[in-house]
C-alpha cells in the first residue's frame, strides 16, 4: 500500500524536476559565490581556528581559563 500512494498522485513527477532544478541551481550560486570572493577575506577566514584569542582581540567579561 505505501508502495502504491506516490504512483497514484497526478503529476509527481514534476515535483521530482523542480527539487533537482532548485539543487543546481543553489549549488551553482554557492560556486558563484565562492569564485568571486576576495583572497585577502579568504586568507584571513582560513587562519581563524589557528588562532588563540591571545592577541588582546577579547570582549569585555571574556576570561581566559586556561
Amino acid at each position: 500500500m505505501i508502495r502504491n500512494v506516490l504512483t497514484d498522485i497526478d503529476g509527481i513527477g514534476l515535483y521530482g524536476i523542480i527539487s533537482i532544478c532548485l539543487f543546481f541551481m543553489v549549488f551553482g550560486g554557492m560556486l558563484v559565490w565562492a569564485f568571486l570572493q576576495k583572497k585577502n577575506i579568504l586568507d584571513s577566514q582560513s587562519l581563524l581556528p589557528l588562532e588563540d584569542g591571545t592577541n588582546g582581540g577579547q570582549l569585555k567579561g571574556d576570561s581566559n581559563n586556561e
